[in-house]
């Protein structure tokens, strides 16, 4: 009996033994696959990141037009935005952009004696999407040794909202609903809040660190509208606004300011210039760009070709 015992004993520990020796040759494959996956995983992700970026964008703005024709600094808002931009090479890419700033100026700020006799402003937000192509000198690619820095060109198309307004006696008025030139009047026809863009500028690029770039650019926006300002053609004429001193028109006295400065000689006769038509409005946007791109496993299209390539 006892032999019999003794003998099961040896069966069990025999079968406990190999099971266990089945469970750590099994825990032992596993970390071998954990640590084969966390080893090569970093090292293939740090060799290749998408072609596509994303990243916002913050600086600041200025407007130029009628009230600011000599192109002065006295009115720079802040601006924002965010981003979408894809490599399509390490010399070209596209960008896809949402941004909002605010513009303004004002007759005071003028040097020229007629402008400040003149005494009009305004102000707007803007908010526009654009969409540009970016031309690098050199070599750009995100955690590329040698293809860290680049200046570059852009340009592009775009499409932005404004509604100009002013002050007047502590009270603000929208100006396009007033039509100060006498377009409620049937003098020319009423702008719209819509106008398109064309961002036209110079920035930079730099990776600091694989898959994180910043960047600095400064792009003028060359617009398809003369009223960002409200201010385009020539005087309307005090009679073509209604006046009743019982229920004020406020497009009578926002139409002509000149009437603050100089009550005896006002500028607003009708015909006479109030703004330049020959032009139209722009304003210039400057900006710092902050982006990333996501690691993949996948070689970015461009660099598989680029390995296609004969070398010589």
């Amino acid at each position: 009996m006892t032999g019999e015992i003794k003998e099961a004993g040896h069966t069990i520990k025999n079968y406990i033994c190999s099971y266990l020796v089945s469970i750590m040759r099994s825990i032992q494959g596993i970390l071998f696959l954990l640590f084969t996956l966390l080893v090569s995983a970093p090292a293939g992700a740090q060799m290749f990141y998408t072609s596509t970026e994303y990243g916002i964008s913050l600086g600041g703005s200025q407007y130029f037009g009628d009230l600011n024709e000599n192109y002065g600094f006295k009115f720079v808002r802040p601006s924002g935005g965010a981003f979408v931009r894809y490599q399509l090479n390490p010399y070209i890419s596209i960008k896809g952009c949402l941004n909002f700033t605010h513009v303004g100026y004002s007759d005071s700020y003028s040097d020229d004696p007629y402008n400040r006799l003149r005494n009009l402003s305004f102000e707007s937000n803007v908010y526009e999407g654009v969409f540009q192509a970016e031309f690098n000198f050199f070599r750009f690619s995100t955690g590329e040794d040698g293809s860290r820095f680049t200046p570059y060109l852009t340009g592009g198309i775009g499409a932005f909202y404004y509604n100009p307004y002013t002050y007047y006696g502590g009270n603000k008025y929208y100006l396009r609903s007033l039509g100060t030139e006498g377009q409620n009047a049937g003098l020319g026809t009423k702008y719209s809040s819509f106008a398109m863009c064309i961002p036209i500028g110079i920035g930079v690029k730099y990776w600091v660190i694989p898959g994180y770039n910043i960047g600095f650019e400064i792009a003028d926006r060359l617009t398809t509208t003369d009223y960002l300002d409200d201010v385009s053609s020539v005087y309307a004429g005090a009679d073509k606004f209604s006046s009743d001193p019982r229920n004020p028109n406020p497009a009578s006295f926002l139409q002509d300011r000149s009437i603050e400065i100089n009550p005896n000689s006002p500028l607003g006769r009708a015909g006479k210039q109030r703004g330049n038509s020959s032009t139209k409005d722009q304003y210039l946007m400057f900006m710092i760009n902050m982006s990333f791109q996501l690691k993949t496993y996948r070689c970015p299209s461009y660099k598989a070709r680029e390995n296609d390539y004969p070398r010589f």
